[in-house]
């Protein structure tokens, strides 16, 4: 398949791995990448070195182009994203932050920026900066969409936008695929089919609940980290939407998070306090959601673990190699394609 996005990192389907923490390790990158797609390292959960080593381990695994992405929230974030530039990644993908100097950066190097965003706003600034395109992240995706659907947003944001789009939340199959590109996506980032895939790290447990689920069994609450944020639906997830942010239990899961990202604890705190009431209580829900998904992807445990889902989850019935997957995609999606044609004629 061609198309622009195809074009722009040099790979053979436009399929991107969404960039998750504790999946997106560098043998789940690697492995999209193989197959044809890019895969996007996920450095959310990882200290500065741990970064870099992350990024040679990929370059061991792999000669295809790959990515890697900067939550710019995030605590570490910042650090993690100048390595990224450090170790020339081809592409980078920003997203809860203003992206101006990595793509100032990257272009330096020939390499390409795409910003996650969820609404027009957010799209054309990203533009502005000079970004290569964006991924629109629809209301159906796990963890942060907002109001707006993939079947609205992405045509929204292909009218107004002269970059390509990439098409978020929703997609597990071939049709999605196609759907996608005749709204005007370019091509599609997917991170709840991929989690199902025999490359993905995602604890077994995880695998089984996936694939039982249905389309309605995802919870979409501000109550899990702090945005809107969609989970698999379990009673962990329903308590911890009902119960919201617990200050004592962030005061310690950010302990957590300053030991795994190697950053000095009273550090951390101190530069959350300075950063204002509202940043201050947004970073404390992150802090706990981080231990809620790390007990889910690493763990397995079903009490008391949290998994950003999309609503695809119940379009998702078996576990193919990240190889069949795409080869299966790609075949259905121009099977979809060749009976629009004969439909529309």
């Amino acid at each position: 398949m061609k198309t622009k996005i195809t074009e722009l990192f040099g790979i053979q389907y436009p399929i991107l791995l969404s960039g998750m923490s504790w999946i997106s390790t560098p043998k789940m990158v690697a492995a999209v990448s193989n197959a044809g797609g890019l895969g996007i390292l996920a450095t959310g959960a990882l200290g500065g070195e741990e970064t870099r080593k992350a990024i040679r381990e990929i370059r061991t695994l792999t000669d295809k182009p790959f990515g890697a992405n900067a939550s710019l929230l995030f605590p570490g974030a910042m650090e993690n994203a100048k390595i990224l530039l450090e170790e020339k990644v081809p592409v980078i993908n920003f997203a809860l932050g203003k992206g101006d100097w990595i793509v100032k950066r990257a272009h330096e190097y020939g390499g390409k920026v795409v910003a996650t965003v969820v609404n027009a706003r957010h799209a054309l600034r990203a533009q502005d900066y000079g970004s290569d395109g964006v991924i629109a992240t629809g209301n159906e995706a796990a963890a942060h969409g907002e109001e707006v659907t993939s079947l609205v947003l992405v045509p929204s944001l292909a009218d107004v936008l002269k970059i390509p789009v990439i098409a978020a939340g929703g997609f597990a199959d071939g049709r999605g695929l196609a759907a996608a590109l005749a709204l005007g996506a370019e091509g599609i980032a997917m991170g709840t089919r991929l989690m199902n895939t025999k490359e993905s790290p995602l604890h077994a447990n995880f695998k089984k609940l996936s694939v039982e689920k249905d389309v309605y069994d995802t919870v979409f609450s501000k109550r899990i980290d702090g945005i809107y944020c969609r989970v698999m639906d379990t009673d962990a997830a329903r308590q911890q939407a009902k119960k919201g942010l617990d200050w004592v239990s962030a005061f310690f899961s950010s302990q957590d998070i300053a030991r795994q990202i190697k950053v000095p604890f009273f550090k951390l705190f101190l530069g959350v306090l300075a950063s204002g009431y509202g940043n201050a209580k947004q970073l404390a829900y992150m802090a706990n959601a981080f231990r809620f998904f790390k007990a889910a992807t690493e763990d397995g445990d079903v009490e008391k673990g949290i998994l950003p889902i999309g609503q695809n989850t119940g379009l998702i019935h078996d576990e193919p190699t990240v190889a069949e997957l795409f080869e299966r995609m790609v075949a259905e999606a121009k099977a979809v394609q060749e009976k629009m044609a004969r439909q529309v004629a």
